[in-house]
């Protein structure tokens, strides 16, 4: 495994200018740093210090090269290097617009050039766009942006009245159909944001799985009206959901829809052990290191067809889908 590229440090740098004083080779130098050679001579050639109006001062000096390097790291950011991109971004901001904002927006016009919100953060608190005060455009109007580890996402809020503790102990005996547990499966980072929502009917283990582009709260959520909107509101009647971020627009689920949502104390899965299970089974065709962005909407549906033809113990050795159709048509008499 090779090793991990990082810049010269001031430190270095300033070793380079007194070897280079001292004629020291190259490779020695390179030696000592643990450096490759071809990396001493890169920064010899690009950071060396030359002034017509003082020919006798020409050299390598540690701290002008780090200047030099530092400024040439400033102009190849995106928003010092593309001055048209710089000029719509500082407009949007001026015109109230936040990072996060402006970087969705350019995503959804289709934009070529677009940055992300942290990009623009970085510029507006950076020492080359301080004379413009754009961080008194910001919401919060901060001088100093505040450091990473106190920029930490709020807990979302669930009132208490929805917490599973007032759920009607018929939803926790199974002595009702019509009630929901939701989860989102996740697979690895590297293979993006694409996750799956797994739906589990609790009386008959009927399941639905429906494919997200992100964790994104009103795509998740949006997924899970859609899925059931159709089904009859007794069939319907609630849906059980951890406390995550992606659950937050849990409001439009009763108010779009009419149906009630329970969530979880926080750190008790076990209190949602339906859909847990569920999980477990369903990580047979999609593991974790299996690529989800491929899979289709039919890939989906066979999965689902498996899972809910398939006998279970539980269920006196019937499959899910039977057990389901036999509640729909009792509901519907």
């Amino acid at each position: 495994m090779g090793a991990v590229y990082s810049q010269l440090s001031i430190t270095e740098r300033r070793k380079i200018e007194r070897w280079r004083h001292a004629k020291v080779p190259v490779d020695e130098m390179a030696r000592v740093l643990k450096r490759c050679r071809s990396m001493i001579f890169r920064e010899l050639k690009r950071n060396h210090f030359s002034d017509e109006c003082m020919p006798k001062c020409d050299g390598y000096y540690g701290t002008v090269a780090q200047l030099i390097a530092a400024d040439r790291r400033a102009r190849q950011r995106k928003l010092i290097k593309y001055p048209k991109l710089r000029s719509r971004v500082i407009e949007r901001i001026k015109n109230g617009w936040t990072p996060e904002q402006i970087g969705n927006r350019m995503i959804h016009e289709g934009a070529r050039q677009r940055v992300c919100q942290e990009t623009t953060y970085r510029h507006i608190y950076s020492k080359e766009s301080q004379r413009d005060d754009l961080w008194w455009y910001l919401p919060t109007h901060r001088v100093a942006r505040r450091p990473r580890r106190t920029r930490r996402r709020r807990e979302p809020k669930f009132h208490r009245d929805v917490s599973i503790l007032f759920r009607p102990d018929d939803v926790a005996h199974r002595c009702q159909f019509g009630h929901w547990e939701a989860d989102l499966m996740l697979f690895k980072q590297k293979l993006g944001q694409t996750n799956v929502t797994s739906l589990v009917e609790r009386v008959s283990r009927f399941t639905v799985i429906l494919k997200n582009p992100n964790k994104r709260t009103k795509p998740v959520m949006g997924k899970i009206m859609e899925a059931i909107r159709d089904l009859p509101l007794s069939a319907r009647k609630s849906i059980t959901i951890d406390r995550g971020t992606k659950f937050v627009s849990w409001p439009h689920l009763r108010a779009e829809i009419g149906t009630q949502t329970w969530f979880c104390d926080p750190s008790s899965l076990w209190q949602k052990g339906t859909v847990e299970n569920t999980n477990r089974r369903l990580r047979r065709w999609l593991p974790r290191k299996r690529d989800i962005r491929r899979c289709t909407d039919h890939d989906m549906k066979v999965i689902c067809n498996r899972l809910n033809n398939t006998p279970r113990k539980c269920l006196g050795w019937r499959t899910p889908a039977e057990v389901f159709r036999e509640k729909m048509m009792e509901e519907m008499r």
